[in-house]
């Protein structure tokens, strides 16, 4: 199951106590103060890798605590520091600290943040000696780590996003170009995820069918627009058993509009499917020409003609490449 949102507790490590210990030397029974200081609890931190899924291992676990870190001992040695903990979280991930509303981005693979920090270590009966207090009995405890509660919305990073209303034809471009094994089915809404493939280093994404309204959370509503933005390139699916195709594409075009106006200045693409449905030639040339009044780059294919889809391939990397 494909989770792209999920809210979260976290708490770093406590610092460890301070402690109170007593040297102990050759003729001499209690030589002063030895309590060491505790060690630093360990810090909560956001790592980026390229698993889409793996938010759906954190369904049954919704708190996270570091280690505490570890109480002074005797000789003035200092505790263990606590081991940081780290949260796998997919490229493009979005955190938000629920109660200040500060919000951080992981946008590459292996990148790091700090989330929250382990609390300082109290300090041992060491630091209170002086003058006047030969033998002290203070100490302190250690500090608290930071917590909060976090928010996490995924923005898949792609580089090629297809779009397109229902049964586009979306899912079986993909399988073909990138061997992937995304759901297809002949009925609409048959993706209620966004399927991942690669071919050559490039990522696509299969974007859900939209509809019109999906801006304002009609069908699968805007829960998936959010996954275009961060797409280099957008290919537009429209299916030729439309009977207006032109409309089909205005429908999608208004819908991202809409959503985020920065989607229109994306590079795109609008491929047309199902071209077994119409037998004339001529017919399909007359409407790529009235699409390339709107987007300049449009071809047709079958999507069961290996030699297209190999044309089609070799397209998106020479754009990808521009």
């Amino acid at each position: 199951m494909f989770i792209d949102e999920l809210k979260i507790h976290a708490k770093a490590g406590d610092g460890g106590d301070g402690v109170v210990r007593w040297r102990h030397e050759k003729g001499k029974e209690f030589a002063g103060p030895s309590g060491g200081d505790g060690g630093y609890g360990g810090n909560v931190i956001a790592t980026a890798v390229r698993d889409s899924q793996i938010l759906s291992k954190y369904r049954t676990k919704k708190e996270f605590v570091a280690e505490r870190g570890g109480d002074g001992m005797k000789k003035s040695l200092h505790g263990a520091v606590g081991t940081d903990l780290e949260i796998l979280l997919p490229i493009g991930s979005v955190i938000t600290n629920i109660r200040s509303g500060e919000k951080v981005s992981l946008l590459e693979e292996g990148e790091k943040l700090l989330l929250l920090k382990g609390g300082a270590g109290g300090r041992g009966n060491e630091h209170y000696k002086s003058s006047t207090n030969r033998s002290p009995k203070e100490f302190t405890n250690g500090w608290p780590g930071e917590e909060a509660d976090f928010y996490i919305e995924v923005e898949l990073v792609a580089d090629i996003g297809l779009i397109g209303l229902p049964n586009a034809g979306k899912s079986s471009l993909l399988n073909a170009i990138t061997n992937a094994n995304a759901k297809v089915g002949a009925h609409p809404f048959t993706t209620l995820e966004p399927n991942l493939g690669e071919f050559y280093g490039y990522i696509i994404s299969d974007i859900p069918g939209l509809i019109e309204g999906a801006s304002e959370g009609k069908g699968l509503g805007h829960k998936f627009l959010k996954h275009i933005r961060r797409t280099k390139m957008l290919v537009h699916l429209i299916s030729l058993e439309n009977e207006d195709v032109e409309g089909a594409y205005k429908t999608i075009r208004k819908e991202l509009e809409q959503f985020d106006k920065e989607l229109l200045n994306k590079k795109e693409i609008v491929v047309l499917t199902k071209t077994d449905l119409i037998d004339d030639k001529k017919q399909i040339d007359k409407i790529i020409k009235k699409l390339e009044k709107k987007c300049p780059i449009v071809i047709a294919i079958s999507l069961y003609d290996d030699n297209e889809i190999k044309l089609l391939r070799d397209l998106f990397i020479k754009e990808l490449k521009k």
